[in-house]
């Protein structure tokens, strides 16, 4: 399988990443699709900048925190004992990113992106930039629909597909870990991809992958509106290309029933 090459915006700085961890990462998706079949390498892409007005979760900024070192302890609590160290980049070549959901003095709580869904540990703030977001994806399984909100505005909404009765999508809370451009827009991915921080609740490991969820376009619109993937949301693509382009990782992401 040969890489296809990382590509760059102007004026954006882009974190390389091996090939295998690229091909990883789409089987890391394969749940996504209906077949589990694979497009091959896929392209890192970037991310849109922050922004600081009120959103989101009630009326204050999400914020989001990057780690700043190779790798990062993750506490039990404030003090507490170590339970892992995540690397940075993450095995896709994306900067280690969590949603911070508490601030204790120099300690943040953060939601981590392992299972079970939902997990959250605690991080120094001296370990992480800080950064905020206005935006907020919210995904409504019953309505098979999406809103993207800025503060308590809706500025953009649209259709969904789902997962099947089988493999379904789970609702919580999560947030996006890692965008990725596969090589073919009209393939199972669509235009862009986006990896969440949540797992599916029925596939510990697909197609070599470990069953993460994602968000991904699709160029074939007729899946929307219904339940036809592996647990992963399916947007259309001139959606997941908009997302692409204003929703930087971190992103808060409410998915409800």
């Amino acid at each position: 399988m040969n890489p296809h090459p990382l590509t760059r915006r102007p004026g954006a700085a882009v974190r390389g990443a091996a090939a295998p961890a690229l091909a990883a990462l789409l089987l890391a998706l394969a749940g996504c699709s209906s077949d589990g079949a694979s497009d091959g390498a896929a392209e890192q892409a970037d991310t849109a900048p922050t922004s600081d007005a009120s959103a989101g979760r009630g009326q204050e900024p999400a914020r989001i925190a990057t780690a700043t070192g190779s790798e990062i302890d993750v506490h039990a609590e404030p003090d507490g004992a170590v339970t892992q160290t995540l690397a940075s980049p993450n095995d896709f070549g994306a900067d280690r990113t969590f949603l911070i959901e508490d601030e204790r003095g120099e300690w943040l709580e953060v939601l981590l992106p392992v299972r079970p869904n939902g997990s959250t540990g605690w991080v120094r703030a001296s370990d992480v930039s800080l950064s905020t977001t206005t935006l907020s994806l919210h995904v409504d399984l019953g309505d098979f629909a999406f809103r993207v909100l800025d503060g308590g505005e809706e500025v953009r909404s649209g259709d969904v597909a789902i997962g099947t009765e089988d493999t379904p999508t789970p609702p919580g809370r999560y947030y996006f870990t890692e965008l990725l451009r596969p090589p073919e827009p009209d393939g199972d991915y669509g235009a862009y991809a986006f990896g969440l921080s949540g797992f599916s609740p029925t596939l510990e490991e697909f197609a070599g992958g470990p069953g993460q969820l994602a968000v991904h376009g699709t160029d074939d619109e007729s899946g929307l509106g219904g339940e036809v993937s592996h647990g992963c949301i399916r947007v259309a693509n001139d959606d997941i290309t908009w997302m692409a382009e204003n929703l930087p990782l971190g992103t808060p992401v409410e998915v409800t029933e």
